[in-house]
């Protein structure tokens, strides 16, 4: 008699990886929290359970105990995960400010349909201008020194005007000096733009910006005082 196949072992890996996964990823997060804000992770907990205290409270005042434990778990939960991201992600504000292609990381992670292209200019003193295009238009931002940013993102804006005709362009600085804006707040600010463009306009306006010639870099190591590039060196006449 034949014997029949055995099912083949479950494996490992699908449905049970992702939330292992998960939970994995949200242990790491605590731990960089636990070292840069000690009182994070308390005032997480105290929301959770404080959501939970007034939720069980109301429910043995009314007599709907039944109904309000459930709730308030839910509502403990939300309210513990909520603040549990705010402060992992002030975390990693701290984290990367003040590192070169902070602002580029930020604006790559932004929702709405953006199309972000680091460094689209840049000198030699490692002041660099990231472009973003959505409906609001085009988002220049610079990092560096604000006292050279601002020609930099003038001739930027400027070689962008030539194929953006009338959409709006907007600039910033990321940094801690005056008349820059710190790198927590960026995303916010831009986010408030209004929508001044459509699906079709900004796909349109993604195919003329890809035409634009790249700007020139600055060539690497000092350049020769006379601007002339140095002679090579005679051969020896024997």
């Amino acid at each position: 008699m034949a014997n029949k196949p055995t099912s083949p072992p479950a494996r490992k890996g699908g449905a049970d990886a992702v939330p292992s996964g998960r939970i994995k990823q949200i242990m790491m997060v605590a731990g960089i929290l636990r070292k840069q804000n000690p009182r994070a992770l308390p005032i997480v907990a105290a929301a959770g359970l404080g959501v939970l205290a007034i939720s069980v409270v109301v429910g043995i005042f009314t007599g709907l105990i039944a109904y309000f434990a459930p709730l308030g778990v839910l509502a403990g939960a939300t309210a513990a995960m909520i603040l549990f991201s705010r402060f992992a992600q002030s975390a990693q504000y701290a984290a990367i400010e003040g590192q070169p292609g902070a602002a580029a990381a930020i604006l790559e992670n932004m929702r709405g349909g953006w199309t972000v292209t680091p460094a689209v200019s840049a000198n030699r003193s490692l002041d660099v201008v990231h472009r973003a295009v959505g409906k609001p238009g085009v988002v220049l931002v610079g990092e560096g020194s604000p006292t050279r940013l601002p020609s930099l993102l003038a001739a930027e804006k400027k070689r962008v005007a030539r194929v953006a005709y009338d959409v709006p362009i907007y600039d910033y600085q990321v940094g801690s000096s005056e008349g820059q804006i710190p790198i927590r707040k960026l995303q916010r600010t831009i986010m408030r733009l209004p929508r001044n463009l459509k699906g079709p306009a900004v796909a349109d306006l993604n195919y003329r910006l890809k035409a634009l010639p790249q700007s020139l870099q600055a060539p690497k190591g000092p350049l020769p005082k006379t601007g002339r590039m140095p002679k090579p060196p005679r051969p020896r006449m024997r």
